[in-house]
């Protein structure tokens, strides 16, 4: 019976329904489901299957922000009962997510934030057109493993090399990852600011991620 319902669970999330993904993980918590198996046997196949479509060119940007929506609503349901079991995830690490300051472009960065929190980072999320020196505070006061932002304007994107800069400057560079993303960053960029990688979409990011933390 629980086969059955994680195989519910994956198809709610490719089918991107975050309305049935809502209903399945009360189900779960209603039946006594640990949600941490609910989470990684259910609904994370799902997004991993949308992941590896959009990567091989058979999803699309509007299935994949589908499947993010469906994957947040089954989380914020399985979330108290997490609590209340005090089985809080493994935390892989803390990232600070944002759009750069001038640049209000918000759909990938919010699905990168879906994203890395399903797969188990706990993401403080900014927002869009964040100044430089509130990155590096929020990063410096909740001790962040990784620093991710997107810009996805050539003119914004300079902003990425200014908040790298303002970590050497206060000096917690050496203990930040940096992450960059967005339309105009390519790998060349990458090294011209010294961040540490860049994905080119929200499955990407969090093998990115994974690979800067084990490092």
């Amino acid at each position: 019976m629980t086969n059955q319902l994680f195989r519910q669970m994956a198809q709610c999330i490719i089918d991107g329904d975050s309305e049935v993904s809502a209903e399945l993980a009360q189900q779960a918590v209603v039946q006594g489901i640990d949600p941490l198996e609910a989470i990684s046997q259910g609904f994370v196949v799902g997004v991993n299957q949308v992941g590896e479509a959009f990567a091989k060119g058979d999803a699309f940007l509007p299935e994949l922000v589908m499947a993010g929506e469906a994957m947040k609503s089954a989380v914020a349901v399985l979330e108290p009962e997490l609590a209340r079991r005090g089985t809080e995830r493994t935390m892989l690490g803390k990232v600070i997510l944002c759009t750069v300051e001038g640049d209000i472009h918000e759909i990938g960065k919010t699905l990168v934030g879906t994203m890395l929190s399903s797969a188990g980072f706990k993401v403080f999320d900014l927002g869009v057109d964040v100044p430089v020196m509130k990155v590096v505070e929020k990063a410096r006061e909740v001790n962040a493993d990784i620093v991710a932002m997107s810009a996805l304007l050539t003119t914004t994107m300079v902003h990425q090399k200014d908040v790298i800069e303002a970590l050497e400057d206060i000096g917690i560079r050496s203990k930040v990852k940096v992450m960059v993303g967005g339309a105009p960053v390519t790998k060349e960029w990458v090294k011209q600011i010294g961040a540490d990688g860049y994905s080119e979409d929200a499955i990407g990011a969090i093998k990115v991620a994974k690979q800067l933390l084990s490092q």
